[in-house]
């Protein structure tokens, strides 16, 4: 225990910044190599039982896909049965006469007509009778030789088996006089009288391909992970190999192997699972090698060493450089940073080092102070500055002055009998009423509405009556607080810019809906002539900068006759309830014009 107390003084004497580098390389190696080893067993793991699970669904589809087929056949095979004259004269035993024979000749060709109608993959049908004559229907050329067939050992095992359907494993094709090298496979059923006497034997011969058609999920797991799926009958004899199936072996070459597939079990070199059919006696078993299934699991095994020893290497470097240098300023300047989001704008007092990260602090807390100078200085006096301006436009018009002096206009163009001149007036007058008369007030989004519909009536006079407005903002809305002058330049541009001519009436419509988190969105839309897209994509481009120009100091020779645009709303829209709220405009060039306003939802205070 001498070596493990020394290794305790050992690490108590260390330095700090080697104690951060030891213990930051300890921390991540470590549980690097745990999570690796877990991540690779565990992935190889999941990545065997699914291959057991696909294999286990993949043959048991095969089952049925078989169990299916040899139903039909069996039925199909039975079917000859049913012909009790066409088996009685195959079954006799004594010598048939030329008549006889005709006739046994006819009957035998209806019936493998009829059965190789039901199965267009059937290549032959084979009829022998009692006396070993052979009768064959094909649609090819191609016919058999009957002597050489009566010679085949699969046949003559068929003879002498328990069983009356059966299907033979491979087998060439030597009994055809047409010699191909292929290979086949021969479903047969033994034919007995109503006696129960031998009468002869039906076969049928297939192309093995057919017996199982490969999917593309299946052929692309073949290729990936070496698949296999063979189907054997009940002597061990090789009926069907997705291999040969698939072109990556012959026929021939797989029945030529005379491999007893039916013994093959799971062991360490592929993954093997099994079924059975109930007629026909055939075994289906599907093969997974393990080295192909875990050779991409390899290939991760031998990225995750390379990477974790080049991690150790990078680690050590960088934590022998940086570990004490680099975390103290970075930590002092982070702390700053986060009084600086909530608007705390202190510099780092403590003693920088001179090199990149104490320059880099320097350079921060000149920023700091350059920013706060400019958020109390520039700032709050261009506030003020535009406060006075306002408030001095306000006090050069003395609004019962202007309201008395209105209503003696509107009563003498009474008196002349000029009612819309009056009207007019008295329009203009509620406009200049509710223009200067919320000092000291709330400003609300009804007094808003109120302003425009006005300013609308008047242009409806002008213009006669070419313009149509629509409200469509809920009735709490209405008795929320907004800044004034917004609804009013923006009706103003669709009547300057939107209204084409006298054909045609501009409608304009002005809805709102609430939005989550405490907001009003309020839209702003016409049916005018809308704007060209670059005409748009430069409006867009302006109202962007305004984001920047909210804090910006106004050219002292602005034109009076500017007005306030949609840049000035966007201006203040900022400034007054900050970066999230905004104003957007999208256009359709003929088809008109949405102004989209963004703002919270706030109830206004004082009076009304």
């Amino acid at each position: 225990m001498e070596w493990f107390w020394q290794g305790i003084t050992l690490i108590r004497n260390m330095k700090l910044q080697s104690k951060l580098m030891v213990g930051y390389l300890l921390a991540c190696v470590i549980p690097l190599l745990v999570v690796s080893v877990s991540i690779y067993r565990q992935s190889a793991s999941a990545l065997e039982d699914s291959s057991q699970e696909f294999a286990a669904l993949y043959t048991s589809q095969t089952e049925l896909s078989l169990n299916k087929l040899m139903v039909e056949y069996d039925k199909m095979t039975k079917s000859v049965l049913v012909d009790n004259e066409m088996i009685n004269r195959i079954g006799k035993e004594h010598e048939p006469t030329i008549d006889e024979l005709a006739a046994r000749n006819e009957s035998i060709q209806r019936v493998l007509l009829r059965v190789a109608l039901l199965k267009p993959e059937i290549i032959s049908l084979m009829m022998i009778s009692h006396d070993d004559t052979v009768y064959q229907y094909t649609n090819t050329t191609n016919v058999i030789d009957g002597a050489t067939l009566l010679a085949q050992p699969w046949y003559q095992r068929s003879r002498v088996s328990e069983e009356t359907f059966f299907i033979t494993g491979l087998h060439d094709r030597s009994y055809y006089r047409e010699k191909r090298e292929e290979a086949v496979v021969t479903v047969g059923r033994i034919l007995f009288r109503s006696d129960g006497a031998y009468a002869g034997v039906l076969l049928i011969d297939l192309d093995p391909s057919t017996l199982l058609e490969l999917n593309p999920d299946f052929d692309t797991a073949l290729d990936k992970y070496g698949i296999s799926v063979i189907i054997s009958n009940a002597l061990g004899e090789t009926v069907y190999h997705s291999d040969a199936a698939s072109g990556r072996l012959t026929w021939n070459e797989v029945r030529e192997t005379a491999t007893n597939y039916t013994e093959d079990a799971s062991n360490d070199e592929r993954i093997v699972v099994s079924g059975s059919t109930q007629l026909g006696h055939l075994i289906v078993k599907t093969e997974i090698p393990r080295d192909k299934l875990l050779q991409k699991i390899g290939k991760i095994k031998v990225v995750t060493v390379s990477v974790l020893l080049a991690g150790i290497l990078i680690l050590s470097a960088f934590s022998f450089g940086l570990s004490y240098t680099v975390t103290r300023p970075i930590k002092a300047l982070r702390r700053s940073m986060k009084q600086a989001e909530i608007g705390h704008y202190m510099p780092i007092d403590k003693v920088q080092s001179n090199d990149e990260i104490g320059n880099l602090v320097l350079s921060y807390n000149k920023m700091i102070i350059t920013i706060r100078e400019l958020i109390e200085d520039v700032y709050l006096a261009e506030i003020k500055r535009r406060k006075a301006k306002f408030l001095a436009l306000q006090n050069q018009i003395n609004p019962h002055m202007l309201y008395n002096t209105l209503e003696s206009i509107r009563m003498k163009a009474l008196v002349k009998e000029e009612e819309e001149i009056a009207n007019m007036i008295k329009i203009l007058a509620k406009m200049f009423r509710l223009a200067l008369g919320k000092e000291g007030t709330r400003h609300l989004i009804k007094h808003e509405l109120a302003y425009t519909q006005n300013y609308l009536q008047l242009q409806n006079i002008r213009f006669d009556n070419q313009f149509q407005l629509e409200i469509g903002l809920p009735e709490e809305m209405m008795t929320c607080s907004i800044i004034p002058l917004v609804f009013q330049p923006i009706v103003e541009n669709s009547v300057n810019h939107g209204f084409q001519n006298y054909g045609r009436m501009l409608h304009i419509r002005i809805e709102g809906e609430w939005e989550e988190g405490d907001s009003i969105r309020i839209r702003i839309s016409d049916n005018g002539v809308g704007m060209p897209p670059d005409k748009l994509e430069e409006l867009q481009a302006i109202l962007e900068v305004a984001k920047s120009d909210k804090y910006k100091v106004e050219q002292e020779d602005e034109s009076a006759g500017k007005g306030l645009g949609l840049k000035n709303i966007a201006e203040r829209i900022n400034l007054h309830y900050g970066e999230r709220y905004e104003l957007t405009v999208h256009s359709d060039f003929g088809s008109g014009t949405t102004v989209e306003i963004f703002i919270p939802k706030l109830e206004g205070q004082g009076k009304e």
